[in-house]
């Protein structure tokens, strides 16, 4: 593993955000100010092929990125806030209904937050009418 993939994982470790890979440069940078973009992209690749990070994508939104941890996540349909929520694992049961084995799964629920929930209805991402 390059240096600056171990410092990116460290910034994705500590974080209790779900970065973009803008967020994560510009975090890098104020360490290592000859840093570019392309070498973040290039090592948060790496990192994911490797699987020490999970990509998470989301319709007009840039890619996130977040820590190895299981996890899900909580999706507001407006703003497109993330947070964490934990369920109990899903794999026996999946295990269970398919009989066979499950490798993991990516759960995202939607929602409205708390904001957006104040601010009333109005477009969201996606083009969906959120009431």
């Amino acid at each position: 593993m390059t240096n600056y993939a171990k410092m990116i994982l460290g910034i994705i470790n500590r974080s209790d955000e779900h970065m973009t890979a803008e967020q994560i440069f510009q975090t890098l940078r104020k360490t290592e100010p000859k840093v570019v973009l392309a070498t973040v992209y290039n090592n948060l690749n790496l990192l994911c092929r490797e699987g020490r990070i999970r990509k998470v994508s989301l319709e007009a939104s840039p890619d996130r990125y977040d820590r190895i941890v299981k996890h899900d996540h909580l999706v507001c349909r407006k703003c497109g806030k993330l947070t964490d929520i934990r369920f109990t694992d899903l794999c026996d049961s999946l295990k269970g209904q398919l009989e066979e084995e499950i490798l993991g799964y990516d759960l995202r629920v939607f929602y409205l937050c708390p904001t957006c929930r104040k601010q009333g209805g109005e477009e969201c991402r996606g083009g969906l009418k959120v009431k």
